[in-house]
């Protein structure tokens, strides 16, 4: 082990650094890919509560068709739910909340990647740091050189802390950002749920 991290300290921080950089990359396609794809959550969601308000003087059946006609998560959800409304309210509530926490498995899609990096990224870019401060060392010791030897070697070894913290940090925020998107969605599907099952409850909705 002691010569595996010797041989890792001789090659400097520089492959850490390239290491964070595809990281990076790779967290940047998971941005994009999570924005658009809540963001279309989010305008489908609208749309359906909308449709869904305006259609509450409606039979069960047309409700149902309403639903079935918008795309997304919550329609998903309101539509399990709806199916069993038939049967009376009773143990509608525990389908909502299983259909949603099956819908927030694929919302959550590839953020545990954002919130491994944004926890782990500036670790790894000290690694890197740790390991150029060594060869640094390493090469004063093996050459006449004075000060200057060292202190560009370490120059060059907090280049990785800094790449580290350049990836950690959009990572943290969009990790947070995206679940708090997941987590309004699905409060506010199952707030819509609630109230149509009141409904259906109270008689406003006719089978």
């Amino acid at each position: 082990m002691v010569a595996v991290l010797r041989a890792l300290a001789l090659t400097g921080g520089d492959w850490v650094i390239w290491a964070l950089l595809a990281c990076s990359v790779a967290a940047v396609a998971i941005i994009v890919e999570r924005f658009f794809a809540l963001r279309r959550e989010d305008k489908a969601f609208r749309a359906l509560r909308k449709a869904v308000m305006a259609g509450l003087g409606e039979d069960l059946p047309s409700l149902e068709k309403t639903v079935q006609r918008h795309p997304g998560a919550a329609a998903r959800i309101l539509k399990t739910a709806l199916a069993r409304s038939h049967n009376g309210p009773e143990g509608v509530e525990d389908l909502l909340i299983a259909a949603s926490l099956a819908e927030k498995e694929v919302l959550e899609r590839r953020l545990l990647v954002l919130g491994t990096l944004g926890s782990n990224a500036p670790f790894i870019g000290l690694f890197g740091t740790v390991l150029g401060v060594i060869r640094a060392f390493h090469d004063l010791s093996m050459t006449a050189g004075g000060p200057e030897v060292v202190m560009q070697g370490l120059s060059e070894a907090l280049v990785a802390t800094a790449v580290g913290l350049f990836v950690a940090i959009p990572c943290v925020i969009s990790y947070n950002y995206f679940s708090k998107g997941v987590k309004d969605l699905l409060g506010g599907t199952e707030s819509l749920g609630r109230y149509l099952m009141a409904n259906v409850r109270e008689g406003k909705i006719k089978h």
